[in-house]
């Protein structure tokens, strides 16, 4: 059964930073590409950032470009999201997800709230 359990959300003022990490079970980790997806409020699934099986080849949804940055460990079955200059709008619940887009399955979430 495939697992992913995210973790690393929270309360964040703009402009600050936060690490979100989704640690993957049920499958072979290292052989499957890996997204994070997101929701805001009120809004449908939104694809944020992909990255290939070993890492080599990494995408960003425009608005995330150069503030986001997608990685992985194989040895630990874990993904990661830094986000930096975190803005209003990036409020959402963040999802990592299997494959390189937005439809694979996904964990439960975790929030990040944006806000002064």
């Amino acid at each position: 059964e495939v697992q992913l359990v995210e973790s690393g959300g929270g309360l964040v003022q703009p402009g600050g930073s936060l690490r979100l990490s989704c640690v993957a079970s049920g499958f072979t980790f290292e052989d499957r590409a890996m997204s994070w997806i997101r929701q805001a409020p009120g809004k449908g699934l939104e694809w944020v950032s992909g990255i290939t099986q070993n890492g080599g080849f990494t995408d960003y949804a425009e608005s995330m470009k150069g503030r986001f940055t997608i990685s992985r460990d194989n040895a630990k079955n874990t993904l990661y999201l830094q986000m930096n200059s975190l803005k209003s709008e990036d409020t959402a619940v963040y999802y990592c997800a299997l494959g390189f887009g937005p439809s694979g399955a996904r964990g439960q979430g975790t929030q990040v709230t944006v806000s002064s």
